[in-house]
């Protein structure tokens, strides 16, 4: 199956000369939404109930609509420019709605999946001196509970449901205006949201973006790694809750014109579902986490009628390059893997006018200077591993975060010089393709080896007993530390001493034998933060715990 790079035919002349026009003043509320909505057809959002089967269709003018009355409602309340806003709501339009509505003003949103406990809420709106929560009927208990420990915490804003001692959105929806008089101008250097990190190590830590750095800068990702038209329609799965819904369900794509789809998924992830719906709705732009893609390539992939997909990406982990072959084999169609962060747009990544090497991240973006430096921030060379980081100086990058909100040690900490040092682990080879190791922290040292997890989780994954696994240090006596890999198992496949001594042969000739994992253990589930990355973390710690029990 051919496809065409649509956006960038050609990889060194698109890194070498484009660039991003940012203007002194920008609302992406304004400049983009209501933008197209000058054509009051054009299809903005479509929205699928958790079922499947009720859909919801809305055009930019819809939603310039929705999102003026629902800053008049803000406004109303006494809402104002640099306000902040936890916002927890799931798959559904009204989260459209309030996003945009919160841009227009200036206030800024701070998305929360709906997967946060009260204590992990109590801790976002403290940390943040958010004076209003929004969400829905299903998740106000928990925002119930937190806030009488959050003493700037004004207005409870519940959707879809009455509550007593709630504001209804509905109501204040009815009353207002659709008409926004005289916003305050927003320049585009002016703080646009707060995401909170995934917590991977320690405390989440705000990353606040600007208008321009995400509202902009992601036109970066759409346009080159999604390779968006104003004629496509996206889906990418990913919780509101998480930076992945800026990605690839908000700004860049509708910068650039195109429609996007949500489900509103709850629970475990339905592959058959999934896969039905990219079929029915005619998605051509799909892009899905590793975990998700393990699950789809269990299914048959040939009975799905999936002719108008055109363009598949990948991202929050790298992507194991056996299920990258089963998604090829099943659909005809490549998976271009990209790597960012919260506190980025797309850095680094496989782009269609590129050859995909299974397992790379791929070469930076236009836009970026990435190099891989070692702990004085000197460049290292071909091969050799060291940490990801991005030139800050002379030119910082549009698409990069202004700042850790309220934390200047971590600051610090993460610029050295001229770069901004990522915390993730890689090596570039001769070409200048990038190939990830893993998280600074997750580098598992075993009898003097350097071993990253994610070359042996891509061992495990190419047997076909494995469904998912975290690979960690373990603490050992004798060699330090030893690999250790939690394994989900495939379905049918039950768990035993034989299994185990199969899927040691199998890492030991599929890479180099030291990497071997000498413990594993079944499970049914791994430790995730709540954008899905997988916690290494907890398993680490838990790894120390029992050897302190032990000792």
């Amino acid at each position: 199956m051919t496809h065409v790079a649509t956006n960038m035919p050609d990889y060194e002349s698109a890194y070498n000369n484009d660039r991003l026009e940012v203007p002194e003043f920008f609302n992406f509320g304004i400049d983009v939404v209501d933008k197209w909505a000058e054509d009051r057809t054009k299809l903005a959002l479509i929205s699928v109930d958790s079922t499947g089967e009720h859909v919801q269709h809305h055009s930019f003018w819809d939603l310039k609509i929705l999102s003026n009355k629902y800053a008049n409602a803000l406004r109303d309340r006494g809402v104002k420019k640099g306000d902040r806003v936890f916002v927890m709501l799931p798959r559904i339009p009204e989260w459209y709605v309030v996003m945009l509505g919160l841009i227009k003003l200036g206030a800024l949103p701070m998305p929360g999946t709906t997967l946060l406990t009260s204590k992990d809420i109590e801790y976002r709106i403290n940390t943040a001196e958010a004076v209003m929560a929004i969400t829905d009927g299903e998740n106000a208990d928990k925002i119930d509970e937190a806030a009488g420990g959050c003493p700037t915490l004004q207005h409870l804003v519940v959707v879809g449901a009455g509550r007593k001692g709630w504001v209804s959105f509905e109501e204040e929806m009815a009353e207002a205006s659709s008409v926004l008089d005289d916003p305050e101008p927003t320049r585009s250097d002016d703080p646009l949201l707060i995401y909170f990190t995934s917590g991977t190590v320690g405390y989440p830590k705000m990353v606040l973006h600007t208008q321009a750095s995400y509202g902009i800068g992601h036109i970066i990702s759409a346009k080159y790694w999604h390779d968006l038209t104003a004629t496509d329609l996206m889906w990418t799965l990913s919780d509101t809750g998480w930076a992945k819904a800026a990605y690839g369900k908000l700004f860049g794509q509708w910068t650039l014109g195109a429609a996007v789809m949500q489900h509103d998924a709850r629970g475990r992830f339905d592959a058959p579902l999934t896969l039905r719906l990219l079929e029915k709705h005619g998605v051509t732009s799909f892009c899905a986490p590793p975990t998700a893609y393990r699950m789809l390539v269990l299914e048959d992939l040939r009975k799905y009628k999936l002719e108008n997909l055109r363009h598949c990406t990948g991202a929050g982990e790298p992507l194991n390059p056996e299920v990258m072959k089963q998604w090829e084999d099943g659909t005809g169609l490549v998976i271009y893997d990209g790597y960012g962060q919260t506190e980025t747009v797309l850095m680094v990544g496989n782009f269609r006018c590129n050859e995909v090497r299974p397992g790379s991240m791929g070469k930076p973006a236009p836009g970026f200077t990435i190099r891989v430096v070692d702990e004085q921030g000197n460049e290292m060379p071909a091969g050799e591993e060291g940490q990801i980081a991005v030139k800050v100086k002379p030119e910082r990058p549009v698409g990069l975060f202004k700042e850790y909100w309220k934390d200047a040690e971590e600051m610090e900490r993460s610029f050295l010089g001229d770069w901004y040092l990522t915390g993730d682990k890689a090596y570039i080879d001769e070409d200048g393709y990038f190939w990830f190791v893993g998280r600074a922290d997750d580098v598992i040292i075993s009898a003097g080896y350097r071993i990253g997890p994610f070359e042996v989780e891509s061992a495990l994954i190419e047997h076909p007993a494995v469904a998912e696994s975290a690979v960690v240090a373990s603490p050992d006596d004798v060699r330090g530390e030893i690999v250790k890999a939690f394994v989900i198992l495939a379905p049918d496949y039950v768990a035993s001493d034989e299994l185990m001594i199969s899927l040691q042969d199998h890492v030991r000739t599929t890479t180099a034998p030291y990497k071997y994992p000498r413990a594993v253990e079944f499970v049914t589930e791994l430790p995730k933060t709540v954008s899905g990355k997988i916690r290494r973390v907890e398993l680490r710690q838990r790894e120390l715990d029992k050897a302190n029990r032990d000792s």
